[in-house]
């Protein structure tokens, strides 16, 4: 069946906005016409993450790490070439408001193959990590106090960088939610080389001046919501001279690299995006 775009637009309203799951199916049936429409609907939108096992990577290594952060034990999932011959550039991997999950170990696995130390911190390592339903992760992500989950995620910069095959270069790569805290890091972490955002939401105009790093934007065309930021965000990086790159994938929804949702997911807009990602994590990481 096909997905018409009120239908993501609710489904997007329900995973970023306080919509029960009771009154999301209640509407959603309502737009599809039946219950049985409406969870063949439900099953292109969320999360399939039934090909990430399958999905081979060869020449590196994976490990579940942990480390200690101002307010307690971090933890997260790091990949990594398996040749240690050289240092490397490492990218901090950040999830979507639904934790850490099989999605974002596949995207840290992707980033290893590239040739970077890759780690995804898991945002509620404090709270007792990420549970299996995401709508109980989307719920304890909107609880996290804002100021100690910075500091955490600036923590993984710091761990990295005791990593004997890291070469001291920073980088990061948000999705969502991680997009926005791509662009908190820019702000936040003054040795950060590049932050390269996913559909996140912007840094307020006055935290501008404050980023160091280079900074990569990429937006889909029909996501209204996290666009509305755009045009402000970019004339102060220009008001500044802040040195970025800015992409628009016009006619793709929010979400279009995630490729667990058949729904939103565009191969075409995710390979470009990811091919630009490599290409200025490598040129700003000197890999």
């Amino acid at each position: 069946m096909s997905i018409n775009d009120k239908i993501i637009r609710l489904y997007d309203e329900y995973t970023h906005r306080p919509m029960s799951r009771k009154a999301f199916m209640h509407e959603l049936v309502r737009m599809t016409g039946s219950m049985a429409a409406a969870i063949s609907a439900l099953k292109l939108l969320e999360n399939d993450y039934a090909n990430m096992a399958a999905t081979k990577y060869e020449g590196i290594l994976t490990v579940k790490v942990e480390w200690t952060a101002p307010y307690g034990r971090m933890t997260g999932y790091l990949a990594r070439p398996e040749d240690e011959s050289k240092k490397r550039g490492a990218v901090i991997i950040i999830h979507e408001n639904r934790g850490l999950n099989q999605h974002i170990e596949d995207v840290t696995r992707r980033a290893a193959v590239a040739g970077f130390v890759a780690l995804a911190p898991d945002a509620l390592s404090l709270m007792g990590g990420t549970p299996t339903d995401a709508d109980e992760a989307r719920n304890m992500i909107s609880k996290l106090d804002p100021d100690v989950n910075l500091s955490n995620f600036v923590s993984a910069g710091d761990y990295l960088k005791s990593l004997k095959y890291c070469n001291g270069n920073i980088g990061c790569v948000g999705f969502c939610w991680g997009g926005y805290m791509a662009n908190q890091l820019a702000v936040h972490m003054p040795d950060l080389r590049a932050a390269v955002a996913f559909y996140g939401r912007q840094p307020k105009t006055d935290d501008v001046p404050s980023i160091r790093a280079a900074i990569q934007l990429h937006y889909a065309g029909k996501d209204e919501r996290v666009n509305a930021g755009i045009e402000t965000y970019l004339s102060a990086l220009q008001q500044y001279g802040k040195h970025y790159e800015y992409y628009m994938y016009e006619g793709v929804e929010h979400a279009f690299h995630n490729d667990t949702s058949a729904a939103r997911y565009n191969e075409q807009a995710a390979g470009l995006a990811w091919d630009r990602t490599i290409r200025f994590l490598k040129t700003q990481l000197e890999l």
